[in-house]
């Protein structure tokens, strides 16, 4: 009888194209990138070399990890399009770019971000809340980046816009030794 055998866990990680105004960011960043390349994990991102986003793909790389990067094409000078991935794959337009990240996880991890970070979050939340999947929605709120987002969400439930139950669609982690134990979890 034969086993089959599973494909590594590919974290799909949203995150800044700016480094933001803490050093912890990108400190947090490059150790993600590492701990997917040591967990053996396949690192599923916007295919940018700046920000946050470079930081964790290139902390990846470093570490000998599997890179799948997703660019749109009128992205590819303002988010210096990394070419050097494992996979490399540009798309017509953004919408084309989060779906093919998405198809592409098992995963969803949200770093410190700005527009974009929050709206990819909320369309994976909406997924999720509308039944469209069941994937893991992790926020890494380092130094409590993600608290104002927690808070609004928990308004957006008292204000009755949405189910209770709408806050347990995610989890809020603070550190990368608790992201990695709850990544970690998915697969056992």
């Amino acid at each position: 009888m034969s086993q089959s055998v599973q494909s590594p866990l590919s974290v799909c990680v949203y995150c800044g194209a700016r480094e933001g105004g803490k050093p912890a960011y990108m400190a947090a960043a490059t150790d993600l990138g590492r701990v997917i390349a040591d967990e053996g994990w396949r690192l599923v991102y916007g295919a940018g070399d700046v920000g946050l986003m470079g930081a964790v793909a290139r902390a990846t790389q470093a570490a000998g990890g599997d890179t799948f990067g997703v660019i749109p094409v009128h992205l590819m000078n303002m988010e210096v399009g990394k070419r050097d991935l494992t996979s490399f794959v540009v798309t017509e337009n953004m919408h084309e770019r989060k779906k093919v990240m998405f198809m592409n996880s098992d995963a969803i991890v949200v770093l410190p971000g700005g527009a974009g970070s929050l709206d990819e979050f909320f369309e994976v939340l909406t997924w999720k809340q509308i039944g469209l999947h069941d994937k893991p929605i992790f926020l890494l709120s380092i130094d409590d980046y993600w608290a104002p987002l927690n808070a609004l969400i928990e308004h957006i439930i008292a204000q009755g816009f949405a189910a209770d139950t709408t806050a347990q669609l995610y989890k809020t982690i603070s550190s990368i030794e608790a992201l990695t134990e709850a990544l970690r979890a998915i697969r056992t």
